[in-house]
């Protein structure tokens, strides 16, 4: 802290000093502020300097603190999945959550999406079929429980030849653009039930990983319009007389700290 000048004045020396140091930029307004963590969507500076009508700088002090946001969500399921209808429709489900930031999995099959925007979507469903006979399979995506127009894809997956099952791998990504709490599913159905959804096993010579089932992305790509929440980086929502409240995308990482610069 600088030092000020008491209530009744002081001699020259100090008058000097104390207004050389701030028209060289040595004032008593800045401090510093670590963002709550544990999933925190916002963050109190208390300090006494702070007025109603206060504007507050934030400055990142370190490349953590300074990232941006982007919502992300990577899914996949190590289950094999059937169906007993070729008249039925059936969301692909997950059951392992690879990474997640502002968006989450619901209900197994939702993929659901924390802040609105403009979003990719992509799959990538390993089918198998044991008949002898090729069979084609749809794959499209639901909206909150609405089929999205123009988003089916037709497959063709191999016959069975001799003792191995013919499979496909069916990979797309798709653009949908979703507003806060909105969810998407990859729904499939087949022409035989003779075609499922394989997770295989890890295998040797040479070793090679599982294969899930089925992987899925949702990452945000931009507002373009869509969006009114959506923010990458903290900003000031409130100021209240020695307060003012930080707001910033749910928080988990530990440290990110702010140097903050009171004006007025």
């Amino acid at each position: 802290m600088y030092r000020r000048l008491p209530p009744f004045g002081g001699d020259q020396r100090a008058v000097a000093e104390i207004v050389n140091n701030i028209m060289d930029g040595k004032t008593n307004n800045t401090g510093s502020v670590t963002l709550a963590t544990s999933g925190a969507t916002s963050t109190t500076i208390t300090d006494a300097r702070i007025g109603v009508d206060s504007v507050i700088l934030l400055m990142p002090t370190d490349d953590i603190s300074a990232s941006a946001y982007y919502p992300y969500g990577a899914f996949q399921d190590s289950t094999d999945q059937t169906i007993s209808s070729t008249t039925t429709a059936y969301p692909m489900t997950f059951n392992t959550t690879d990474y997640s930031e502002g968006v989450t999995l619901a209900s197994g099959s939702r993929i659901t999406a924390g802040y609105s925007g403009l979003y990719n979507l992509q799959f990538s469903a390993q089918f198998q079929n044991t008949d002898s006979q090729a069979k084609d399979i749809d794959v499209w995506f639901r909206k909150n429980g609405s089929d999205v127009a123009s988003s089916n894809s037709q497959f063709t997956v191999p016959s069975k030849h001799g003792s191995v099952d013919g499979h496909l791998i069916a990979s797309l990504n798709f653009f949908i653009a979703l507003a806060k709490n909105d969810y998407v599913e990859i729904v499939w159905r087949a022409e035989s039930t003779t075609v499922s959804l394989e997770t295989i096993p890890a295998n040797t010579s040479p070793t090679r990983p599982l294969t899930p089932s089925v992987i899925a992305t949702l990452s945000y790509l931009s507002s373009n319009g869509y969006t009114s929440n959506i923010f990458t980086t903290p900003y000031i929502s409130s100021v209240t007389n020695g307060s003012a409240v930080i707001s910033h995308p749910a928080n988990s990482i530990s440290g990110k700290t702010f140097k903050y610069i009171v004006v007025g």
